[in-house]
């Protein structure tokens, strides 16, 4: 029975999460370089780098973690590839947008959990909150959603780790760590985004506010540089994270594979 865990980084925010007797895959995109998606209200993007995976080079997955409905999470090479039964846990506004389409999906609103249970292992999925837009203009993007995924191995917690989804900066993101205790691993969404002049997603900056801010034992820097509306390359969270001397941050290479099991090996 496995009882370690580990993440590999596939591109963009598409991750494969191996946690004991769970596989999950996070915001599937897997259009080659050049592929355009569509991010609405007529705007379009282009794929700039490959990903690490096809989906058919994966395991067999027990769920697919969807932080919101954008081109670039989900895009059309993912939809034409997925089984429609492949189970997708995602927000409320993109559940209702996903069964007219035929797929086995889970509408989360924020703080809402859900549980799996299998050989004495807990997964345990929480939906926590995001904004994807500056004011007014997060009404026009998609709901978005972070998540907290618990791991626990005979009722002892192995693992707790946020990502963060496509989330702005705010200081009520603390409400986070206020509700939900200590954060082993962050996977943080950054990139700079820029439509229309507006920051639709954390630059280096707001990633190291929001680092210092939940301050996890290890950040995984993830959907940075895919695109070419992403304007902050990684190097700007890198220095920034340096600056302030946080601790803990980990640049990750496409396709390579990192241990999210504590080095002491003990629960929490």
């Amino acid at each position: 029975m496995s009882t370690g865990a580990g993440v590999t980084f596939v591109g963009n925010a598409t991750v494969l999460l191996r946690l004991g007797v769970f596989t999950l895959l996070t915001d599937p995109a897997f259009g080659a370089a050049g592929s355009r998606v569509h991010l609405g209200y007529g705007a379009w993007t282009r794929r700039l780098k490959d990903p690490a995976m096809a989906y058919r080079q994966m395991p067999a997955l027990d769920l697919v973690l969807l932080s919101h409905l954008h081109g670039d999470h989900f895009d059309r090479a993912a939809r034409q590839t997925l089984p429609p039964d492949l189970p997708i846990v995602t927000t409320p506004q993109a559940q209702r947008r996903l069964r007219r389409r035929g797929r086995a999906v889970t509408g989360l609103p924020t703080w809402d959990a859900r549980e799996w249970r299998r050989d004495g292992q807990l997964l345990r999925v929480t939906a926590l909150p995001g904004r994807h837009g500056p004011g007014f203009a997060d009404r026009l993007l998609p709901d978005v959603m972070g998540s907290l995924i618990d791991w626990e191995v005979d009722g002892q917690r192995r693992l707790r780790l946020y990502v963060t989804g496509d989330t702005l900066y705010r200081p009520g993101l603390g409400e986070i760590r206020d509700r939900c205790g200590e954060i082993d691993a962050m996977l943080i969404h950054l990139g700079g985004t820029r439509l229309l002049g507006l920051l639709l997603t954390m630059d280096g900056r707001q990633g190291a506010d929001l680092t210092g801010l939940i301050r996890p034992r290890l950040t995984l820097p993830i959907h940075y540089d895919d695109y070419a509306v992403m304007k902050s390359p990684l190097g700007d969270f890198l220095d920034e994270c340096r600056d302030r001397s946080l601790t803990g941050v980990r640049a990750l290479e496409r396709g390579e594979t990192v241990s999210l099991t504590p080095a002491s090996g003990r629960a929490h």
